[in-house]
């Protein structure tokens, strides 16, 4: 069953033609539609997530009704997360079983071309098995499931018509091309084998964005404007480098929602940076061991942290300043473990001391979090002017400065992230000099 077969598809007349096959929309699936597609903020996105979040809809009930033994997995679908449900016009990233599942729609009975985004065809991360072309009609509260086209038919018939894509990141393809008995897909998804349909492998992109990124970081601010679109300011060579990170497509969101524009440029390039940079791994400190980019840094191991009086030593000094904080009110248990870096910022000594731990919570058991302290080698004040940075994918977190009339001798931050999340520091002097360190990671897992 490796050869799926086709027929033409008839264009309907009207919707009252046919009434056993249309889908009719409750209020239910309508509300949740709406609120899907108010979280786009552009009008004609919003529209379109709308269409595409009740073809969702009729997808689903369509198949409970013929193949309810058939599971949909929407973790993944691209209509629930914004940023892609604006970059990409279609429902992709769906799984039907075993099968990876794209819905195209038409809004018009007498369409007789479909536009198929080029990032469910030409990127891996959102090419499907199979395409399915859903009808919807809007004023009618109803939907069709008109046909199908598996990813193997679209490449022959792309390879033997040299079909290219648009300007706008799309390709024209004729609803011939589709097969109009979608009950033949029912068969598909549960006889065949996903391998049947041989997908292309995923690529490996965070090469390709380190060297891309300088021109990133001049281009993506430029897509301000709401209604400005990715093909409008990039290549498809740089755009494709986009959608593929997700982080950068919510990058651009947030900054379309944005009221003021200090913190753009700091903000990308530490996106960019925890995107491409390896990250040194502080879940490991709690088995005193250091990975090696710790080591390549010169990170340097603290004892356990048990309060002691203030001596010069990195490791009698930080155990005094743990007690500074504990005063305060920072609780920071036992099994808490730390290393310190020092590092040169225009010839100051500077020293990083941090701490971390994982937070145990029933709610939330997988959090850890991230203590720094930031002080000078030579136990002088911080000079003015000083600011320490932290950064994760969603933007800057925090943003400490000195206080000149304290005289300030350290700069506290702690913040707190889930295993998967990564922290950027950066330490910096309003003149633009600026000191990245490595991006902090946790892994709770011992090494072997």
């Amino acid at each position: 069953m490796t050869n799926l077969s086709k027929t033409t598809p008839q264009m309907r007349l009207d919707f009252e033609s046919l009434p056993t096959a249309a889908i009719t929309f409750s209020a239910d699936q309508i509300t949740q539609a709406v609120e899907v597609s108010i979280k786009i903020k552009n009008s004609s996105q919003q529209w379109q997530t709308y269409i595409h979040a009740l073809a969702l809809c009729a997808f689903e009930e369509w198949l409970a009704e013929r193949a309810n033994t058939l599971t949909i997995n929407r973790e993944r679908c691209t209509t629930f997360q914004p940023a892609l449900a604006k970059a990409i016009a279609a429902v992709a990233n769906l799984q039907v079983g075993k099968f990876k599942v794209c819905l195209i729609t038409t809004g018009s009975l007498t369409d007789d071309q479909i536009y198929l985004p080029q990032a469910v065809v030409d990127l891996p991360e959102y090419t499907p098995h199979f395409y399915v072309w859903v009808e919807v009609l809007e004023e009618e509260d109803a939907a069709f499931i008109s046909g199908f086209l598996s990813y193997q038919q679209l490449r022959e018939h792309q390879t033997k018509v040299n079909l290219q894509s648009e300007a706008d990141w799309n390709y024209q393809i004729p609803l011939s091309w589709f097969e109009n008995n979608p009950d033949r897909l029912l068969l598909y998804l549960r006889c065949l084998e996903p391998e049947t349909i041989a997908l292309p492998p995923k690529s490996e992109n965070t090469q390709i964005l380190s060297t891309i990124q300088n021109e990133l970081l001049t281009l993506l601010p430029q897509l301000r404007s709401p209604g400005r679109e990715l093909w409008q300011v990039l290549t498809w060579e740089q755009g494709k480098v986009v959608l593929n990170h997700p982080e950068l497509l919510n990058w651009i969101d947030n900054l379309q929602q944005q009221t003021h524009t200090s913190s753009v440029s700091d903000n990308l390039k530490d996106l960019l940076k925890l995107l491409t940079e390896p990250a040194l791994n502080v879940g490991r400190w709690l088995w005193d061991e250091l990975d090696e980019l710790a080591e390549e840094f010169s990170w340097r191991l603290l004892p356990s942290l048990t309060p002691t009086a203030a001596m010069r030593s990195p490791t009698e000094e930080f155990p005094a300043i743990i007690n500074q904080l504990q005063q305060r009110g920072l609780e920071i248990p036992a099994v808490a473990r730390g290393a310190y870096q020092d590092f040169l910022l225009t010839a100051i000594p500077l020293r990083l001391y941090a701490v971390t731990w994982h937070l145990l919570t029933e709610s939330e058991p997988n959090l850890w979090t991230l203590l720094l302290v930031l002080g000078t080698a030579s136990h002088t004040g911080l000079p003015a002017h000083l600011k320490l940075r932290v950064s994760d994918q969603t933007g800057i977190l925090v943003e400490r400065g000195i206080n000149p009339q304290q005289g300030d001798s350290y700069l506290f931050t702690r913040v707190v992230g889930n295993w998967d999340e990564k922290f950027l520091v950066s330490v910096s002097l309003t003149d633009g000099v600026e000191v990245n360190l490595p991006p902090f990671t946790f892994s709770h897992r011992r090494s072997v």
